[in-house]
């Protein structure tokens, strides 16, 4: 999808960083334009530190966008991510995209 928006995480994704799930979070404005879009790309190319709490915010995250109508995929997803979710068994759950967004 060529409209689709991109959300650039950076930092950490841990248990001490992540307060609130991503909806919550956003403005009106910005849930509806991700509504018009349809779909998100959460790029991770900028995450430095991510634990199991960083998994499960991305996990509710794809939940709540799927619920209004939003496809999320992920792209640059950190290894230690893609670890924990295979560990966990969750990886397929993930939507990983293969290149990077273009912006």
């Amino acid at each position: 999808m060529s409209n689709n928006a991109v959300v650039t995480l950076s930092g950490a994704l841990d248990r001490q960083s992540l307060t609130k799930d991503w909806w919550t979070l956003l403005s009106n404005a910005d849930k509806q334009s991700y509504r018009q879009a349809g779909g998100c790309t959460f790029d991770f190319a900028n995450v430095e530190r991510v634990d199991s709490a960083g998994l499960a915010w991305t996990i509710n995250a794809i939940r709540d966008g799927r619920s209004q109508g939003i496809k999320i995929t992920l792209c640059n997803l950190p290894e230690k991510m893609l670890k924990l979710a295979k560990i966990s068994e969750i990886d397929a759950l993930l939507p990983v995209q293969d290149a990077t967004p273009s912006q």
